[in-house]
Parts: C-alpha cells; structure tokens; sequence
C-alpha cells in the first residue's frame, strides 16, 4: 500500500518561495551599498574608539557594548547614505556605460524599495546613536545631512571628492564622542587624514568617468583639471593624509607600532599611485578597492596593538 505525501509536501514550495524572494533581496541591497566597503572608515573610527578609551580611561566592561553601538551607527548610516546616493543618481547611471547595470538603473531593486530602505537604515543610526549618550543622539540628524549632501555636491562643485572625505572623516571624531560624550581636537588630525585619505582616492576612482561627466555637465577634479594633474593633486592629498597621521602621533604620544602603521599606508598610498596612470586606467579597481581595503585594516591594527599592548604611560 503506498501512503499519500503529507499535506506539508504540497505548501512547501508557496513557503519558500518568500524565503528565497526575501533573501535575493537582500543580497541585491548589500551589493547596490556595496556593503563590503564599510572597510573604509570603519577601522579609523574603531582607532578612535580605542584611543578615547585608552586616553578617558574607560572601564574595560564598557568598551565593548560601546564599540557594538559604535559599529551599528557606522553600518546604518553608511548603508543610509549609499542608498540615498543610488536614488539620487540614478537617471545619471542609467546614462553612463560604466553604471548603467547598477541595481536601480538596471530595474533589480524599486525606488520605492531604495527609499524605505534609507528611511529604516536612518532611524536605526538614530537609535543606536541615542544608545551612545545624548551628545550622539543631538549630533545625529547633522551626521545624516552630512553623508546625504554629498550625493548633490556633483552638480555644482569639483571639490565633491573632499565633501566625502568629510562624509567619512567625521566617523573618527563621532567615535570618540561615542566613548566620551565630549569631543578632544587631537583626534581631528585623524578626521582630516580620512578626509584626505577618501578625497585622494575618489579622484582617482573618478578619472573612469572623465569623458562622461564632462559631457553631462557633472563636476570632478578630473573634468576640471584632466586626468594628469587630477592624479597629481590626488597624490598631494594622500602626502596630507601621512602628515595628518603623523601630527596624530605625535598628539597621543604613540608608540613603535603605532608609528610602523603610519610606514605601511604610506608604503600602500605610494603602490596605489604606481599602479595608476593618466594613460592607463586599467588597474584603478585595484587601486580602489584592494589597496584602500588593505589600507584601513592595517592601520587599525598597528595601533589597535599599540593601544592595547603598550602600557600606560610609556
């Protein structure tokens, strides 16, 4: 005798099916954020982090439910701001060559979708601000304006690039409030190398889209100057970036290691810069994307380890 299926045979599909719309979905959002690049800021800010808890004398028990908070202000208003920008632009992706397969361009994502997404992804940076103290929670809706005015700034000013850097800049200083409730303008000099730091890179990165912004109207530092010189005043904002760094630890009075993280990105800035041409752009994803990677996660371990192995005092 053969036995019917189980009724729960024939309901399985109409309930995966939900699950695997949702889960598309989701890996399509992370892709259109490009999730993988919250690597940027993310280390800086966890270097402040750090030096604030070492400087405040912060008890261990506290760091890492700050440094959780810390972690999810920096994720949401990141992903916040990504989205906003794919919205903002995306009449101009789906114009350029280079953009026009991006996910709303490309009809894989709504806008409907993109905007309920910043909304969520802005409340959630303004609660787990308020989780901080009440300094962040105040701070928060200038932090969101902040990362959302840069997605404008292309349209009237070639100094866009270093709107970003700030963008990502202010992520150190921000962090240091986050463990203190009081912002130290030593770690400013740490803000401006990331604003350096992010400036320098974008130009390059924006040397792809020389032709195109010069032909929509759209303002860079390369359609302004042109690919050569766009590269020279990227390689003086990232010798900036090294003297901010320097001046940084010199502020904290750093230690060896600190300082031999200081060597490494300046060894990384000066292979990123090799690695680039004014007649040969065809390296500038690696460029962007693995040197700057490389660049932040070694930093912050460098002086993740000066922070937490040198003793106090020395």
């Amino acid at each position: 005798m053969v036995m019917e299926p189980p009724p729960l045979m024939h309901t399985a599909a109409p309930v995966s099916r939900p699950l695997s719309r949702f889960w598309r979905r989701a890996v399509l959002t992370l892709e259109m954020i490009r999730f993988e690049h919250s690597v940027f800021a993310l280390p800086f800010a966890l270097t402040a982090a750090l030096l604030a808890w070492r400087e405040a004398a912060i008890p261990a028990a506290q760091l890492w439910p700050r440094l959780g908070w810390i972690l999810a202000c920096m994720v949401t208003a990141r992903s916040a701001a990504m989205a906003f920008n794919r919205i903002l632009d995306a009449d101009i992706d789906a114009r350029n060559p280079r953009t026009r397969n991006r996910h709303l361009p490309a009809g894989l994502l709504s806008r409907r979708f993109a905007w309920g997404f910043t909304a969520a992804c802005s409340l959630l940076f303004v609660l787990a601000a308020a989780m901080l103290n009440p300094l962040c929670l105040k701070l928060a809706p200038a932090a969101l304006a902040v990362v959302f005015f840069y997605s404008w700034t292309k349209r009237f000013t070639s100094f866009s690039h270093l709107v970003l850097g700030f963008a990502l800049g202010i992520a150190p200083a921000a962090a240091w409030i986050a463990m203190t409730g009081a912002l130290d303008p030593r770690i400013l000099w740490l803000t401006a190398a990331v604003t350096l730091w992010t400036a320098g890179f974008d130009v390059i990165y924006s040397c792809q889209d020389f032709e195109f912004d010069r032909r929509e109207g759209l303002f860079s530092l390369p359609a302004r100057l042109g690919i050569g010189r766009a590269l020279m005043l990227a390689r003086l904002f990232h010798i900036a970036m090294i003297a901010a760094l320097v001046l940084l630890a010199r502020s904290f009075a750093a230690g060896a290691a600190a300082w031999a993280g200081i060597a490494v990105t300046a060894a990384l800035l000066a292979w990123e810069h090799r690695l680039v041409r004014a007649g040969d752009l065809s390296r500038v994803d690696a460029a962007f994307f693995t040197v700057n990677g490389w660049v932040g996660v070694l930093f912050f371990g460098f002086w993740a380890a000066d922070i937490l192995l040198r003793p106090l005092g020395a």
